[in-house]
């Protein structure tokens, strides 16, 4: 793993935002695990920054509290937490204003790794920048992390970064995805591209068709306000299933570098070919058993903000000429699940009597919940009869082939910030990849737009719309069952 390769500097890392729903449920934890670890060098320290008006000492009882709700069972080490907390400080500040600006200042060293963590609403990231920049705090080897959303279409994207690159060049800027620091996503590049078994398949000779799915039990209760103006195109096809189709499709770049990888999913985005509407479906939850209805959710009543969304897709290149990329997402689904599958041709011939059409290999990538993969192949059923061929999978479940005594598989955000710290962009996106992915989202919600689309209802607890099945029945395929 890069993560035990490139070693780790001593760092000061500031958290804008460090009081937030975010910095409590996934960075702070994070970061406790990897000291834990034994991965934060010593000297290095954590500074949160808000408008929160607290010292230093509430800061770390508040981080204790997020740590002890959050953190799983290592909060429970009571000396690593202390020694943990004692790395914390704290800043009330004015991201607007100039009210504490000079504090972190005097706070934040300029001789080891600095990075500026931007976990706040994109509206304050100029603010934020042009600061770190009037008070003299930023260097030219200063590091910031962005948080989607990424703008909400071509234009805003190109205004963000626009005003991201005005004080900071690109190798400085960190836009994070968390599903980019998954164990399973970085596992789909070796797989792909350290054994020979796949890399010769991996094209339209030996694929059918490919199935991405990130489904989703929760609802959207507590977050209705912004995910009514967002939806599930903005809030998850464009960002996460986005960069997964990259990674599944993309050629072999000519090293594991970050500008390689990189240029190799912008060329992935730039060769997706527009989406005709009948290979678009929207959807919407309605109330179920166990569940209010969207538009109780999101407390509003006329809403057509679609909660669900299923795609088919095709990538104009040599590689995938021919073969459909189906996408789906959806909340209030029927499992929690995001598993990326590639099912493989039918033999060109078989010698065995009977219908075999159902005996397909088939690679499916789980990246949660029970990160891990299978391949589907075909045996004889044992006993007697005759030749009777059955399907069984090659399971490699993470948890299960690590080992009891293996590292803990690593959460993404903390993977990631530490990425951040060693300054591997490697995993995290591009200005350029960012705004290619809006210039082939844009039409399709336009279209939606300009034909007063409805979405189609679908029973919380379902699998989605019924036209979502249609989508690869009509050729004749069928949906990977989504299993919790």
């Amino acid at each position: 793993m890069v993560s035990r390769v490139i070693p780790v500097e001593t760092f000061d890392l500031v958290i804008f935002g460090g009081t937030g729903d975010l910095a409590r449920r996934k960075i702070l934890p994070g970061l406790f695990r990897r000291f834990r670890s034994g991965q934060t060098p010593e000297g290095s320290r954590i500074i949160g920054a808000a408008r929160s008006e607290i010292d230093s000492d509430g800061y770390r009882v508040m981080i204790a509290e997020a740590i002890a709700e959050f953190g799983g069972d290592e909060a429970s080490d009571s000396d690593s937490l202390a020694a943990f907390l004692a790395t914390l400080d704290y800043v009330a500040i004015d991201a607007k204003g100039d009210g504490g600006w000079a504090d972190l200042a005097q706070k934040v060293r300029s001789d080891v790794v600095q990075a500026f963590y931007f976990s706040v609403a994109p509206s304050l990231f100029g603010d934020l920048a042009e600061r770190l920049h009037s008070h003299k705090i930023a260097t030219p080897d200063s590091r910031i992390v962005v948080e989607k959303p990424f703008g909400r279409d071509l234009d805003t994207a190109r205004a963000l970064n626009a005003v991201l690159s005005t004080h900071f060049n690109e190798d400085q800027i960190y836009r994070i995805d968390h599903y980019l620091g998954k164990e399973t996503v970085q596992n789909l590049m070796a797989v792909r591209f350290g054994n020979v078994l796949f890399e010769p398949l991996w094209n339209n000779h030996y694929v059918d068709h490919i199935q991405i799915t990130v489904a989703e039990t929760v609802s959207v209760a507590g977050r209705g306000s912004y995910y009514d103006k967002s939806g599930a195109m903005r809030d998850m096809v464009q960002n996460h299933l986005m960069q997964l189709l990259c990674l599944i499709a993309m050629e072999p770049p000519s090293r594991f570098g970050a500008d390689e990888v990189r240029d190799e999913k912008l060329k992935v985005i730039r060769a997706l070919q527009p989406v005709a509407p009948h290979h678009i479906v929207r959807g919407q939850y309605d109330a179920g058993p166990d569940g209010p209805s969207y538009r109780n959710d999101a407390e509003n009543p006329r809403s057509f903000t679609e909660s669900f969304v299923a795609l088919k897709c095709h990538i104009a290149n040599w590689r995938w000429a021919g073969v459909p990329f189906y996408l789906r997402t959806g909340k209030r689904m029927k499992a929690r699940s995001s598993e990326i599958t590639v099912v493989f041709k039918d033999l060109g011939h078989t010698i065995f009597e009977g219908d075999t059409a159902r005996h397909r290999n088939i690679l499916s990538i789980r990246l949660q919940p029970n990160e891990g993969m299978d391949l589907q192949v075909t045996i004889k059923e044992p006993g007697p009869g005759g030749m009777r061929l059955i399907d069984v999978p090659l399971d490699m479940t993470f948890a299960d082939a690590l080992g009891a005594d293996a590292e803990e598989v690593t959460d993404a955000y903390e993977r990631l910030i530490m990425d951040v710290i060693r300054g591997n962009q490697t995993l995290f996106m591009r200005g350029d990849e960012v705004e290619a992915a809006w210039r082939w989202t844009d039409p399709i919600i336009q279209g939606w737009e300009a034909r007063n689309d409805v979405p189609k209802l679908y029973d919380a607890g379902s699998t989605g719309p019924e036209d979502a099945m249609m989508l690869l029945h009509r050729d004749g395929r069928k949906w990977r069952e989504v299993k919790g």
